[in-house]
């Protein structure tokens, strides 16, 4: 057959290994990781690299070894597959080199209109390891739609099939990777992280997946640095050097690194110089380096965390490296340069044994030093991706279990169809490849453990792509004092507060919850709202109940008010005892009825006093305010009647204005007409603007509802009724102040206790909410027992008085020609004089309480018959006294 003429014409360089087969299946490995001289090349001269690796070296082996294991099982039966294998050493343009000439016919590169009868020799490729290298490689063969499988090569942009038609890879994209990283830092808390990646089409777009979904996670980059992808770079080791300053200044305590394994060596030895530990995030590049975990003083750099694809164990392939060879008719220029480093005592490299002087054929030596040097579940993809193709071989050629029957000379781009669709079970694992080519199975999440100078690998969780959800097995992560470090920009905020964040969204301030909000968990975003009927105060970590406050029957105050309300009721009840017991005396005979009017005001306002306290509702509300301004109202207008009247009497040096002013002396009229008017106004403030029960809370009393009566949305009933009674006592006092003797004293004292308790009243009313009811049952208080004192009190004080005196005449003899009134004046009273001295004495007590009055005016003109040259001979102090 085709396939069984293949040799390799090449160099060295550009063809290290293949084997002849019916298929042959093209290997990209970058066995060296170097191009010499790179940046001085001027000329398209052949390529000289450098530096063996060792993890490439084994993955092409993984690919060789799967390769042959499939021949010796007879899975594709009558058919062999052969391998042509080119290193591009870790360069992009050398990998397309390989491909050119791969792919050249009779040593030329076809160019043709219409590929679709091409053929090669190669009919699918294996590899590139590096994305940087597959995604030039992948433009290239999606020209000729020859299918490229990839274990290793992660970038997002090889998802477009737009652009990458014939691309394949049996791994996940790192449009998942990032996002694990960053649902890993969220699941411990590593909010402020610092990044280093690569310059390359691995490194850029890993960076920009992984800024947004750190976004979506709140997690903040300090600091995103790139260094060169290429190793051979002349400002590599300053870059280095640079990036190592710049992690040990910042404060991120978390610094994820995509690059690779080289990269990480460097960084990592210039970290070891000043003792810097970090808590280091892994990319799938380098989370599995062996060379890595054992090299000097790798314990110093701190924890070590990253994600691996998931991985298994290739059988049979530590026997196939412990007994490294080079079957018949095989070429491998690999695995000879391999052991010539290993076992040439000529040299004593990085990978020389220590054995190497003692052997005599280093081709014919093997030992267990890869083993010890590699990761080898690492390799497992690679066997993977050589059963994905040998399985589109097996049904491309319609294989059975013992033939084949299809033509080996196939069209490479038939088996791009058969690898979108093909569904394969290996090692009791079933892959297929989703729409862009990727396989979307998990990642393991792996911890580096400490084993003495050395690390070890240990899965401590995994990443389940199709649930976008990470598991960590907490239990096998050992860290310090069982706590796991912090990475922030800003200290946790604890509970009772939240966080004030500035333009760095993981970067706040911690402020304390407001009243009425709580927080109870560390780093809320914004405190909770208490439920209805609960508080907190600033700073609080829960809520309370609310209290209820109003004026409870048991408090203090409420206590004293029931007290004064009872000794001011028991006064008005003892004073209408007086008054009715001594109803006869001319000092009450004929105030008597507006004397029980006051008290029967009095009476009712005392009563909205105790409305006042107690838990109150709408109808209580109402009646408090109502029966205040109309019982205070009622004692008003009787007050006023007293004035107008003390004032006409005082008009009587001007008998004409005395005489029109008489006519407007209508005591029960003017104090009806008067206490409708205040009726009215009630009635109108509560149909237009009702008042009700609002509960507010407290402004003195932490966690508390204030049960409070309102006056009213606007005001305007509660200010008019209180103005018509401030105006009423103002024109009292004016009318008493008017006539300014002993008798008006009592009008004139209790209105200014009443104007000066409401002017005290009024601003604290406005001021102070909670203080209203308190404020107001004070100034009615005030007011009420202003008229008691200044009203009542002296008469009972002139009763008691005239008794005593009156017992004492008795027991006292009294000249008969002498009469010694209060007047202070005598008078001889003669046997022939009309009017007895019964009768002086009654007219002189009817003048002295100012008993004329329109419902008296028989005594008022016998007063001023018999004593009108008394009266005009009184001083303008004595003038006649009110009701």
């Amino acid at each position: 057959m085709f396939g069984w003429g293949v040799r390799c014409d090449y160099t060295e360089q550009q063809c290290g290994a293949y084997a002849p087969g019916d298929i042959v299946l093209g290997i990209l490995g970058s066995v060296h990781s170097k191009v010499k001289d790179l940046e001085a090349r001027i000329r398209p001269d052949e390529y000289t690299c450098t530096d063996f690796d060792l993890m490439s070296f084994v993955h092409t082996l993984a690919a060789i070894h799967t390769i042959e294991t499939i021949n010796d099982s007879g899975f594709l039966p009558g058919i062999k597959l052969g391998y042509l294998m080119c290193d591009p050493c870790a360069y992009a343009t050398k990998a397309l080199h390989c491909v050119e000439q791969t792919l050249a016919v009779n040593g030329s590169f076809p160019v043709l209109s219409d590929y679709s009868n091409f053929t090669s020799t190669v009919k699918v490729f294996l590899g590139e390891r590096y994305s940087e290298l597959s995604i030039p490689v992948a433009k290239l063969l999606s020209l000729y739609m020859i299918p490229q499988i990839s274990s290793t090569s992660s970038s997002p942009a090889l998802s477009d099939k737009s652009r990458y038609a014939s691309f394949f890879r049996v791994i996940p994209s790192d449009v998942h990777q990032t996002k694990a990283l960053a649902k890993l830092m969220k699941y411990f808390n590593w909010t402020w992280v610092g990044v280093v990646t690569l310059d390359d089409d691995y490194g850029k777009p890993a960076l920009e997946n992984f800024l947004t979904n750190s976004g979506k996670e709140g997690i903040c980059v300090e600091f995103p640095e790139v260094l060169p992808n290429y190793l051979g770079s002349v400002n590599i080791e300053q870059r280095i050097k640079q990036v190592a300053d710049s992690i040990r200044n910042s404060t991120a305590h978390v610094v994820l690194l995509i690059l690779r394994p080289e990269h990480v060596e460097m960084l990592f030895k210039e970290m070891i110089k000043t003792n810097t530990t970090r808590i280091w995030i892994a990319s799938d590049a380098w989370c599995t380096a062996r060379f890595l975990m054992t090299m000097k003083d790798i314990n110093k750099v701190g924890e070590i965390f990253g994600f691996t694809f998931l991985t298994g164990k290739i059988p049979g392939f530590e026997d196939y490296l412990k007994n490294l060879v080079i079957r018949p008719g095989v070429r491998n220029d690999f695995i000879r340069e391999y052991k010539q480093l290993r076992f040439n005592c000529s040299q004593q490299l990085e990978h020389t044994s220590p054995s190497a002087c003692s052997v005599t054929d280093p081709q014919k030596e093997n030992d267990d030093y890869l083993l010890r040097s590699v990761d080898l579940s690492e390799a497992y993809n690679q066997r993977v991706a050589v059963y994905a193709i040998a399985h589109a071989i097996r049904r491309l050629l319609q294989c059975t279990d013992t033939a084949c029957s299809g033509d080996t000379n196939l069209l490479p781009w038939q088996l791009v169809s058969i690898l979108r669709e093909i569904s394969f079970t290996l090692d009791n694992q079933t892959y297929s490849f989703d729409e862009y080519g990727d396989f979307e199975n998990a990642y393991e999440l792996i911890s580096w453990k400490n084993n003495g100078d050395e690390r070890l690998l240990e899965v401590v969780g995994k990443y389940l792509i199709k649930n976008e959800a990470i598991e960590v097995y907490d239990n096998k992560i050992p860290w310090t004092n069982k706590t796991v470090p912090l990475s922030r920009c800003s200290e946790p905020c604890p509970p009772g507060t939240e966080k004030s964040i500035s333009n760095i969204p993981c970067c706040y301030e911690c402020t304390n919850c407001t009243e009425g909000y709580y927080s109870n968990e560390t780093d809320q975003l914004a405190c909770k709202k208490c439920p209805v009927g609960y508080s907190s105060l600033s700073g609080w970590t829960e809520c309370q109940k609310l209290k209820i406050w109003y004026l409870e029957w048991s408090a203090a105050y409420p206590t004293v008010v029931m007290i004064g309300t009872v000794i001011g009721v028991l006064l008005l009840v003892f004073s209408f005892t007086v008054y009715i017991l001594h109803r006869e005396n001319p000092i009450i005979k004929d105030t008597l009825v507006i004397s029980c009017l006051m008290k029967f005001g009095l009476m009712v306002s005392f009563g909205g006093v105790i409305l006042f306290l107690g838990d109150p509702n709408d109808p209580i509300c109402r009646a408090q305010q109502t029966m205040y301004g109309l019982g205070f109202t009622l004692c008003v207008s009787c007050i006023l009647v007293k004035a107008v009247h003390t004032f006409i009497a005082y008009m009587s040096f001007n008998p004409d204005r005395k005489r029109r002013l008489s006519k407007f002396d209508q005591p029960f009229v003017i104090i009806g007409l008067l206490t409708v008017i205040q009726a009215l106004i009630c009635i109108f403030w509560m149909v237009s603007d009702c008042v009700k029960v609002e509960v507010t809370p407290s402004q003195t009393q932490p966690l508390t509802l204030n049960r409070l009566c309102t006056q009213g949305s606007t005001y305007y009933g509660f200010g008019a009724m209180h103005v018509y009674i401030a105006l009423l006592a103002v024109l009292c006092f004016l009318l008493a102040f008017k006539v300014r003797d002993s008798e008006t004293e009592p009008i004139v004292f209790s209105m200014l206790i009443h104007l000066f308790a409401w002017f005290c009243f009024i601003p604290v009313y406005i001021t102070q909410d909670e203080l209203r009811p308190i404020v107001q049952i004070s100034a009615i208080m005030v007011s009420n027992y202003g008229v008691i004192f200044c009203h009542f009190a002296p008469k009972w004080f002139k009763i008691f008085s005239e008794k005593t005196e009156t017992k004492t005449a008795v027991k006292t003899p009294v000249d008969p020609l002498t009469d010694d009134h209060d007047s202070g004046m005598g008078c001889t009273v003669r046997s022939n004089e009309a009017v007895s001295m019964r009768s002086v004495s009654q007219n002189r007590f009817s003048f002295a309480e100012s008993e004329t009055s329109n419902w008296d005016i028989n005594s008022l003109q016998l007063s001023e018959v018999s004593f009108g040259s008394i009266r005009r001979r009184r001083s303008r102090r004595q003038r006649p006294r009110s009701l």
